[in-house]
C-alpha cells in the first residue's frame, strides 16, 4: 500500500499531466489528503527536485500558492547542468538516483542502463570509507555525464536497440 507521500506525489503528477506548470493551493492540498502542510512541503522538497526536473515556486499568505514547474532543456544543456552540480559538494546515493531517474524519464539512458549506473554508484560497489564514497560517486557520476555529452551532438548516445 503507498503511504501519503506517493499518494500526493501521483496526484500532483497526474494533475500536471503534459503541462509544464501546476498551480495549487498547499492548504487545500493538505485539507484533501487530510495531512499537516508540512507533509505537502516535504513532497514537494523531496520528490519535486531539480534533479528530478522539476522547480517549485511559492508564495506566502493566502493558503499559500505552489507552482510546480517542469524543467525542460535540451540534454546537452542538462548534462553540462548536472555535471557542474555533481561535483561541488560531492554526491549521495539518493541524489545519484534522481539524476538517473531524470536521465531515464528524458530517455537518455533506458532501464537497464539506469539499473547499471544504480549499482555501480551504491555503497557496497564503492570500497572506500564513507567519508570518501560521495566524492567517488561525484567522480564516477562526472565522466559517466561527460561521455554521454561527447557521445552525440544533442546529448543522447545512439540507442543500441
Amino acid at each position: 500500500m503507498a503511504n501519503i507521500s506517493d499518494l500526493i506525489e501521483a496526484f500532483l503528477l497526474n494533475t500536471l499531466g503534459e503541462d509544464d506548470s501546476l498551480n495549487i493551493s498547499r492548504n487545500e492540498l493538505a485539507s484533501y489528503f487530510s495531512c499537516a502542510p508540512s507533509q505537502i512541503n516535504y513532497v514537494l522538497s523531496t520528490r519535486f527536485t531539480p534533479e528530478r526536473g522539476y522547480v517549485i515556486e511559492s508564495r506566502r499568505g493566502g493558503g499559500g500558492s505552489i507552482t510546480v514547474v517542469r524543467l525542460s532543456q535540451p540534454p546537452h544543456e542538462m548534462l553540462e547542468e548536472l555535471i557542474g552540480q555533481t561535483i561541488a559538494d560531492g554526491l549521495s546515493y539518493q541524489r545519484a538516483c534522481q539524476i538517473i531517474d531524470r536521465m531515464e524519464a528524458e530517455e537518455m539512458l533506458d532501464e537497464r542502463e539506469a539499473l547499471i549506473m544504480k549499482t555501480v554508484l551504491s555503497d557496497k560497489a564503492l570500497i572506500a570509507p564513507s567519508v570518501a564514497k560521495d566524492g567517488l560517486r561525484a567522480g564516477i557520476m562526472k565522466s559517466v555525464l561527460t561521455q554521454l555529452l561527447k557521445s552525440n551532438d544533442d546529448g543522447i548516445p545512439p540507442k543500441k536497440r
